[in-house]
């Protein structure tokens, strides 16, 4: 077969751009990492061909045999990666995505209408536990299910004593532990005592910092939850997919909800991607990245707050940062824009209190890409300078309309210099 270029050039050119943007850009998203040439070979290999509906050794099409092989690794990696025993857990690594996998626990364990406590998405949580809003039920979680929400203080922490009254008041089928937009470790302790009073199921979705457990960093929920759900980007660095791990007793209910009850044929590409990415988790390798996104992520945290930002909880136990940027006269999204305009990618956020996914009063970092191309602690004091400036002029001009707004970033010859000064940087980072 030819080339991207020769039977598609207008594709392969924006391919070609994509790239370039990487490459000069800080990249600055908590839920975006730089994956391995070995997980993009896999990728883009001839297993997307393949159609594998069912599990190794049931499949319900011919020619699976050695799908099969590649799916058992994957598997097999993927306990070894966290210490766990097959006698005791399972896990399915068919899921197209975190969303996927976490429906697919519902599915398998609750019926219509079970209520179910995850923590609310402005207060950190992810819309697939359960968001909705005076107005509208947001996530297809909340159309199908009860959702009733827990929060975070004032302090941005999670209110325990809170979410235990609110437990037993209103004894939920499922608690989910875990975080879209969170700084802090959980206590799982807590959570598992919570669950045994109410006679619920506890689960933990681990998507953001299944590599700071993977490499003992982090509280472990494995020793408390009942299922535990993940995505396999982030700071795992693998492909875009989705994994559950569960108690063996849970297993056949949530294989069955992943096929038929949601999905086709798995992506084998993926699972292969992901059986390699597994692989290099397990090694001492991932390990010292771990602990150098950590560094990072407080070396960072600690910089900003210096430059006068307001860092909600104060500073951060693993790769997220969460910023106020209402407190430095902007709006997330204005923020986002500045930022944007200079090279560096971050993404608006909600805040407790926040009323607008759209319109929010915070920005979230994060530091597993960067910390992937080879920066260290002594390269965050310039990322928050580069921050500091580009949003002090944005909030110069923060009372425009949003038309003015993005004409006086554009044109702005501070916002220019900010980017030649990012390329410039980025370029060194490969």
């Amino acid at each position: 077969m030819s080339a991207l270029t020769e039977v598609d050039p207008i594709l392969a050119a924006l391919i070609a751009e994509e790239a370039t943007r990487q490459q000069e850009s800080l990249e600055l998203i908590a839920s975006e990492n730089f994956t391995s040439p070995a997980v993009l070979e896999c990728l883009g290999s001839i297993l997307t061909n393949k159609y594998a509906e069912g599990l190794p050794g049931k499949r319900y099409y011919g020619g699976n045999e050695v799908v099969d092989k590649i799916e058992i690794l994957a598997q097999e990696r993927a306990l070894a990666a966290f210490g766990l025993d097959s006698a005791t857990w399972a896990v399915n690594v068919q899921p197209y995505s975190g969303s996927t996998a976490n429906a697919a626990v519902y599915l398998g364990l609750l019926q219509p209408h079970d209520r179910i406590m995850g923590l609310d998405l402005p207060s950190g949580g992810h819309l697939t536990h359960g968001f909705m809003t005076a107005k509208r039920r947001v996530s297809g979680t909340s159309v199908y299910y009860e959702s009733i929400p827990y929060k975070v203080g004032k302090d941005g922490l999670i209110d325990y004593d809170d979410m235990e009254r609110l437990a037993l008041a209103i004894r939920p089928k499922l608690i989910i532990c875990g975080y879209s937009a969170y700084c802090r470790d959980l206590d799982y302790k807590r959570f598992r005592a919570v669950a045994d009073k109410v006679g619920a199921l506890l689960m933990c979705d681990m998507a953001h910092f299944n590599g700071f457990v993977a490499a003992g960093l982090l509280e472990n929920p494995f020793e408390y939850c009942d299922v535990i759900t993940t995505t396999t980007h982030k700071t795992m660095r693998g492909p875009r997919s989705g994994m559950i791990y569960m108690k063996q007793a849970l297993a056949q209910r949530i294989n069955d909800a992943v096929f038929p009850g949601l999905q086709g044929g798995p992506h084998i590409h993926q699972i292969a991607a992901l059986a390699t990415q597994l692989r290099e988790v397990a090694t001492p390798a991932y390990k010292e990245y771990m602990k150098q996104v950590l560094a990072n992520s407080r070396a960072l945290a600690a910089a900003l707050k210096a430059a006068g930002f307001e860092i909600i909880t104060g500073g951060t136990d693993n790769h997220i940062i969460l910023v106020n940027v209402r407190a430095f006269g902007l709006s997330g999204a204005q923020a986002e824009l500045v930022l944007e305009c200079c090279n560096v990618s971050v993404n608006k956020n909600t805040i407790a209190g926040d009323q607008s996914a759209l319109n929010p009063s915070g920005i979230r970092i994060g530091m597993p890409a960067m910390t992937t191309r080879g920066m260290k602690e002594t390269h965050m004091t310039w990322i928050a300078s580069v921050i500091e400036q580009a949003l002090a002029f944005g909030a110069l001009n923060a009372h425009k309309g949003v038309a003015a707004f993005r004409e006086a970033v554009e044109e702005s010859a501070i916002i220019k210099g900010l980017k030649e000064d990012v390329r410039e940087c980025c370029r060194k980072f490969t």
